[in-house]
C-alpha cells in the first residue's frame, strides 16, 4: 500500500484517524501498531514475520543492555555486538546476498546459484532505526523501553515505516508515552501531507515520463541533449518523489501527535556538496555521522584518518542505497568530492561569489544522479557515451525539442519548486493577513487534493523510488 493510492487516501487513512481519535489515549499506540502492521503486510504478508522478529530482537536487546550494570562493560558490549551483528546479518541476507554471490561468480568464474530473495520493503529504514535505538541505550542516551507496545509502535509506525525519515528514538520517546493531538497540529499535518502528495503525484510522476521514455530508447537514437534531459528529469523526479514522501510522513505524524525531524531542506540550493548532504536525506546523513563517522574518529585523529573515515562512510552510504556497483561508485564519487572540499575546495569556494558555488554544486549532484541511475538504464555504456557525444545523433535532435515543448512548463515548475522561492513568496504575501492566509491554505489543500486524486485515478501504479532501498 502506498500513500499515493486511492485505497490509502479514501479508506485506510480516514479510518485510521477516525478510530485513533475516538479511542482512549491509552489504546492509541495499540491501534497505531495494528494499522501499521496491516499497512506493511498489505503487499508483503510474509515479511511481517521478519519485522516482528526485528521488534523482539531489539526490544530484548535494549532491555538487557539497560538492565546490565555499567561496570560490566564487557557484557554490555557483547549484548550490543550480538544485536548489531544480527541486525546487519538480516539486512545482508535479504539485500546483499545475491549481489555478493554474483560478484563472487564474476571474479572467480564460478556458477554458484543465486538465492533470488525478494527485498522486504523498508528493511534498510527500520533496521537502521532499530539499531540506533539499541546503540543509544548502550550509550545511555535513552532508557530501554519496557513497554513492548510502545516500542513496536516506534519501529512499525506506518507514516515513516517504508521510506523514512529514519526516526531516532530519543526524538519521539516522550511522545510515545504521552502526546497531545492539537487542532493546529492536525491542520498543519493536513497541509504538509497535501504538499507531499502534490509533489509525488503532480510533479514526480509526470517528470518520470521523460526519463522513462528516453531511457527506453534504442542507443542509436540517444543524442547528448536527450541524455542530459533524462538526467535532469530524474534529478527532479527523485527530489519530488523522496521529499514528497517525507512531507507526507511528517504531515501524518503531526496528525497523530508526533513531531518528526525534517528530512530535506532545499538541497538543490546548496553552495557545496558538503552543504548538499546537510540538506538531503538529513536523517540518513546524521545516522551515518552519529553511528559510523564519529565512532571511527571523525576529524579528531588527523587529516589522513579523516579522509579514511569519510571514504568508509560514503562507501557504506552507497551500499545502503542498493546492492549494485553503480551505488558503490556513487558513494565513492561523493566521498572524493567531500574529501576534496575538506582539503581545499570549500575554502576556495567561500571566497568566490555564491553563484559559482551553486553552479558547481548543481553540476556535481546532477552528475551524481547520472551515476546513481545507471542500474535503471537499458544501454548503460551507450548512455554514458551519449552524455558526452553520440556521433550518430549529435548534440541536439528533434526529439529533445519535442519533449521540451511538451514538458517545458512542468520542468520550469519543478526547477522553481525545488527551491525555497515559492515558500518565501507565499510567506511574504500572506504574512500580513492571517484570515486570508487560512483561506488560501484551505483552497490550496482542496485544489491539490482534487488534482492529485484525478491523476491517481487516471494513472498506473507508480510506487515511491526509495521503496526499493
Amino acid at each position: 500500500m502506498v500513500f499515493s493510492s486511492l485505497i490509502f487516501l479514501v479508506i485506510f487513512l480516514p479510518i485510521t484517524l477516525l478510530v485513533y481519535y475516538i479511542a482512549p489515549t491509552k489504546l492509541r499506540n495499540l491501534w497505531l501498531l495494528i494499522v501499521s502492521l496491516i499497512f506493511y503486510s498489505w503487499g508483503e504478508p510474509v515479511y511481517i514475520l521478519l519485522m516482528l522478529f526485528s521488534i523482539l530482537l531489539n526490544y530484548v536487546s535494549g532491555l538487557l543492555i539497560s538492565r546490565t550494570d555499567e561496570s560490566k562493560t564487557g557484557k554490555r558490549k557483547a549484548l550490543l555486538a550480538i544485536s548489531v551483528i544480527i541486525n546487519v546479518g538480516l539486512l545482508f541476507v535479504f539485500k546483499y546476498a545475491d549481489f555478493t554471490i554474483g560478484t563472487y561468480n564474476f571474479i572467480f568464474g564460478k556458477h554458484v546459484q543465486l538465492l533470488h530473495i525478494a527485498l522486504p520493503i523498508g528493511i534498510s529504514f527500520y533496521t537502521f532505526q532499530a539499531m540506533s535505538y539499541v546503540i543509544d541505550v548502550y550509550r545511555k542516551k535513552v532508557q530501554g523501553n519496557k513497554n513492548i507496545i510502545n516500542f513496536a509502535t516506534y519501529i512499525t509506525m506506518f507514516p515513516q515505516l517504508i521510506a523514512g525519515p529514519i526516526v531516532r528514538y530519543k526524538t519521539v520517546e516522550k511522545e510515545l508515552r504521552d502526546r497531545k493531538c492539537t487542532v493546529d497540529d492536525f491542520y498543519q499535518g493536513i497541509i504538509r501531507f497535501t504538499i507531499g502528495l502534490g509533489k509525488k503525484v503532480l510533479i514526480a510522476n509526470n517528470v518520470a515520463i521523460i526519463f522513462k521514455e528516453i531511457s527506453a530508447m534504442p542507443k542509436e537514437q540517444l543524442s547528448t541533449s536527450l541524455s542530459w534531459l533524462a538526467i535532469l528529469a530524474f534529478t527532479l523526479q527523485i527530489y519530488f518523489d523522496f521529499s514528497g514522501y517525507s512531507d507526507m510522513a511528517i504531515g501524518m505524524g503531526r496528525m497523530l501527535g508526533f513531531h518528526f525531524l525534517e528530512n530535506f531542506d532545499y538541497p538543490y540550493e546548496s553552495k557545496s556538496i558538503t552543504e548538499f548532504w546537510r540538506r538531503w536525506h538529513i536523517s540518513l546523513s546524521t545516522w551515518f555521522k552519529e553511528y559510523v563517522y564519529i565512532p571511527l574518529g571523525g576529524n579528531r585523529k588527523g587529516v589522513p584518518r579523516q579522509i579514511f573515515n569519510i571514504f568508509i562512510v560514503w562507501l557504506l552510504t552507497g551500499f545502503w542505497h542498493g546492492a549494485s556497483w553503480n551505488f558503490v561508485l556513487w558513494g565513492v564519487y561523493y566521498a572524493v568530492l567531500l574529501i576534496i572540499e575538506k582539503l581545499f575546495l570549500r575554502k576556495f569556494l567561500d571566497k568566490l561569489p555564491s553563484i559559482i558555488g551553486r553552479i558547481y554544486t548543481i553540476a556535481a549532484f546532477v552528475s551524481g544522479w547520472a551515476i546513481f541511475v545507471l542500474s535503471d538504464l537499458k544501454h548503460r555504456g551507450d548512455f554514458i557515451k551519449a552524455l558526452f557525444f553520440n556521433a550518430q545523433k549529435g548534440l541536439v535532435d528533434h526529439h529533445t525539442a519535442y519533449l521540451l515543448i511538451s514538458f517545458g512548463a512542468l520542468l520550469i515548475v519543478g526547477i522553481i519548486g525545488s527551491t525555497s522561492i515559492p515558500k518565501r513568496v507565499a510567506n511574504k504575501v500572506l504574512a500580513k493577513n492571517v484570515a486570508v492566509k487560512s483561506i488560501v491554505q484551505m483552497l490550496f489543500v482542496v485544489v491539490i487534493l482534487a488534482l492529485s486524486i484525478a491523476f491517481i485515478v487516471s494513472d498506473t501504479y507508480n510506487p515511491f523510488l526509495y521503496f526499493r532501498f
